[in-house]
């Protein structure tokens, strides 16, 4: 099943894609939403994120071919960072280049897991249960920042530009995330080309080991890095995360502001 948030109308709504068709919902999509029986055309109505996360959980170094190729070591436990509500975008949104930087944006094309249920300390056996779906992520990078400043990496700030994490187009409740492929296309054509089964860390184990660290809450996503063909992009490019079976993203850079 496909979840999506949309405005229609000045409303905001939340309904299920069936073909390409919209059944309207009401209620909150993580305690519980009833059809409407209001059904829309997909073209009449404007994709939102498909969910408000109160934190975004994004990983690094979690795919063997990029440490290979990097000269990573296998990490212990799961790296990551957090990426903040004025991130957040939809899919065919402009994302903003920062007029405060001229140096290189890159895409990220990954897999998102998006939490369903409460949970602190989840036992590997029940991270499952604490799932709702899962999402296309572009985690995008002011890539010159991160590392400006010898005595500090800018994780927040090089990640944190308003916009830099566009999602959707929906979520996916119905999928082994174990077979998918993430694919990055800039203007149509290939960049990025990788199997989710190549991650250090799966998606389940992620959802264990980092809720020892934080509470995940409902709606919470955790972007489960990625791997090689990450790049450049340009102003007025269109970069697409397709994941088969998940959906398809759509975004393009503007010019600086």
């Amino acid at each position: 099943m496909k979840w999506l948030r949309f405005q229609y109308q000045n409303q905001t709504l939340l309904g299920t894609l069936e073909g390409e068709q919209v059944a309207v919902h009401q209620g909150d999509l993580f305690s519980g939403a009833t059809a409407t029986g209001q059904r829309l055309a997909l073209a009449d109505v404007q994709l939102l994120a498909p969910c408000q996360p109160g934190k975004m959980l994004a990983l690094w170094n979690n795919f063997a071919a990029a440490a290979a190729k990097n000269g990573w070591s296998q990490p212990p436990e799961p790296l990551y960072f957090l990426k903040a509500p004025n991130t957040y975008s939809q899919d065919q949104a402009v994302v903003p280049r920062p007029a405060c930087f001229e140096g290189r944006i890159l895409y990220e094309a990954e897999l998102g897991v998006v939490i369903g249920k409460r949970g602190k300390n989840i036992p590997l056996e029940a991270a499952a249960d604490h799932v709702f779906g899962y999402t296309c992520v572009n985690d995008v990078t002011a890539l010159d920042i991160l590392r400006a400043d010898p005595s500090f990496e800018q994780w927040t700030r090089a990640k944190g530009f308003d916009g830099f994490a566009p999602i959707g187009p929906w979520i996916e409740t119905d999928v082994d995330p174990s077979g998918l492929v993430v694919k990055a296309l800039v203007n149509g054509r290939e960049r990025q080309n990788y199997p989710v089964s190549d991650m250090f860390f799966s998606p389940l184990q992620l959802v264990s080991l980092l809720s020892r660290d934080v509470t995940l809450e409902p709606g919470d996503i955790i972007s489960c890095g990625t791997s090689l063909g990450a790049g450049p992009w340009q102003a007025g490019a269109s970069v697409e995360v397709l994941i088969e079976g998940v959906g398809s993203l759509r975004n393009s850079l503007s010019a600086a502001a």
